[in-house]
Order: C-alpha cells, then sequence, then structure tokens
C-alpha cells in the first residue's frame, strides 16, 4: 500500500458541549436504574462474560507509515480484555445483543489523549463494523429507549412515532447470527489518531470452527482456552478522503483495506475469580489512549463525557 493521506480532519459543532452533556444525563438515569435493579454497573456491557490475560505484539516488519504509537516499535505488552454483552441488563446470553471485546494494554508512556502520562492504552470493540447511527443525537435516544420498560419505550413511541423505524433497525442489527468470541471479528467502528493518519480498527479472530450449539459464550471461550491459545490479528484500515472513509459519520462502514500492525494472543488459561473481580473494577475507555492514538470524530468525543459520567457512578456507589 502507499502512504495513506494524512488529509482527515474534524468538524466539532458549536453546540456539542451542551449536547454531549445532556446525553451523558440520559445515559446516566438509567444506569441508576438498572444498578438500582441489578447492583453497580456499567451503563452499557453492564454483563462480564469473561476476563482474560493477554498479549499484544507488535512485529517488527510494518512499513515506516504503521510504525505509529503502541506500533511504533517491535515488542510483546502484557494486556487484560473484558469480554462483555453490550445492554443495561444482565440477559442470559442467547438473547441478541452487542457483544463488547475490551483492551487494556499495559506498559505505555508517553503523553496521553487527556492530557499526563500515558499508561495504558484501551480499545473498546464491538461485533459491528459501523455504529446504527451517523451522531451521538440519535444514538443516544434509540440505545435509552432500548433500554427502558416496555410502558416507558411505548409512551415514548406514542410521542415520537418516528422512532419506531429506526428501533426496528437496530432490532434487527442485533438478530445477526453471532459466533462467539473467539471466532468472530469485532471492530472499533469510529476512528482513532494514528499518529499523523487515522484509522478504524479491527481484531480479526484466527479460530474459524465456531460451536452451532453454544449458548454459553464465557463455557465456549474457556472451553477453547482449557485447550490450546487463541490468536487474532490486530489491523487498521487507513483514512483514504471522505467520501469512502468519513470521519464524522459513524453509521459508514468505510471502503478501505485492513492492513495487519500486530498480533493479539489470548494464551491458556482457566477461569481466575480475583482477576475477574479486578478486570470488572477497571475502567475501559478509547480515551485511555496515548495521545497519537487519540479518538477521532462526534461520537467518539461524545463517549469521553458519557464514560466519564459513567465511572463517575460507578465510583461513587
Amino acid at each position: 500500500m502507499s502512504v495513506p493521506s494524512a488529509g482527515w480532519r474534524e468538524l466539532v459543532g458549536a453546540d456539542e458541549e451542551e449536547r454531549h452533556r445532556r446525553q451523558a444525563e440520559m445515559f446516566g438515569e438509567l444506569q441508576a436504574r438498572k444498578s438500582a435493579e441489578f447492583g453497580g454497573g456499567r451503563a452499557l456491557h453492564r454483563k462480564q462474560v469473561a476476563a482474560l490475560r493477554a498479549t499484544v505484539t507488535v512485529p517488527a516488519e510494518l512499513p515506516e507509515y504503521a510504525r505509529q504509537g503502541l506500533f511504533r516499535v517491535p515488542d510483546k505488552y502484557d494486556a487484560w480484555v473484558r469480554l462483555s454483552n453490550g445492554g443495561f441488563n444482565r440477559a442470559p446470553d442467547h438473547v441478541p445483543d452487542v457483544r463488547g471485546f475490551s483492551i487494556k494494554v499495559f506498559g505505555m508512556s508517553g503523553p496521553a489523549a487527556l492530557g499526563g502520562e500515558a499508561v495504558c492504552q484501551d480499545f473498546a470493540l464491538i461485533n459491528h463494523e459501523r455504529f446504527s447511527s451517523a451522531t451521538s443525537e440519535e444514538f443516544t435516544t434509540i440505545v435509552t429507549l432500548a433500554g427502558e420498560t416496555k410502558g416507558r419505550l411505548l409512551s415514548a413511541l406514542v410521542k415520537k412515532p418516528g422512532l419506531w423505524p429506526r428501533l426496528t433497525k437496530v432490532r434487527d442489527a442485533l438478530r445477526e447470527p453471532f459466533s462467539g468470541f473467539a471466532t468472530q471479528d469485532f471492530f472499533s467502528a469510529a476512528p482513532i489518531a494514528f499518529g499523523p493518519y487515522a484509522v478504524r480498527v479491527r481484531l480479526k479472530a484466527l479460530a474459524d470452527d465456531p460451536d452451532p450449539d453454544a449458548t454459553d459464550w464465557a463455557a465456549d471461550i474457556f472451553n477453547r482456552l482449557i485447550a490450546g491459545p487463541l490468536g487474532y490479528d490486530f489491523q487498521v484500515q487507513f483514512f483514504v478522503d471522505e467520501q469512502r472513509t468519513p470521519i464524522e459519520d459513524a453509521s459508514v462502514a468505510w471502503d478501505a483495506p485492513y492492513e495487519t500492525v500486530g498480533r493479539l494472543t489470548l494464551p491458556r488459561q482457566k477461569p481466575d475469580p480475583a482477576l475477574a473481580e479486578e478486570i470488572e473494577a477497571a475502567v475501559f475507555d478509547p480515551w485511555n489512549a496515548k495521545a497519537e492514538h487519540r479518538p477521532l470524530g462526534e461520537v467518539m468525543r461524545a463517549r469521553k463525557v458519557a464514560y466519564l459520567a459513567s465511572q463517575q457512578q460507578r465510583d461513587a456507589r
């Protein structure tokens, strides 16, 4: 591949700060209600499926333009992985849902995206290549409505019947087959910086033998890991132009090739209750990042506010 374009730019709306604050409040109100029902926890991705140890290996043969941030020099880093179901509730695994694959890579140094010194690099990935909504405003409305009780949802739809087609679209997306955390690909679904460039991230599963009868995703991943390690290619798509790879519209799948820049490995391991408790209490936030990998686009800027508010609510309990 030729050297990618560094001609991307962000377009920050004049009213974003107020909108993002209001959206964080909406998530916070629903998070509080769900915490009263299920006990303390995150706003989204409340149910932790598995907590795992991992390593991230950066190879030596990357092209010069791909040697950025975490991937600047060949090395091997320790990491944590949190696998999750995406909803507000602690629903059984057979219920259709977004699935999350969050990674915390240790051993970082240098300027952090939020200021100060970076000590880790987080990636918050989902099993969808793009978001269901172009903007955080629409995403917040749809997701918070989906987390409501049936009575509150029907009341909202009476007031805003135009939301029904969008909720139906999200429901249909959730019903797409999920093959399991060992065999499914996961995506950032929104861009991050990659030094002077912009990328979206994919974690490409190397296992290709899904169990069609699996209904317990924790059992599926640990049964595999007891037998042997699992690998994933860490890949990125580089920004090309605003038509094929838009920065601000998270609902568009990028039209650009993936390049492998690293390997994530889950070594052989069994469930570890102490590790599970530690990872459940930890923060996985795409803004916990090196400055060279700061999140980009309106949805990512909204997540900065919403994630912080959710973390503060968890800390206050």
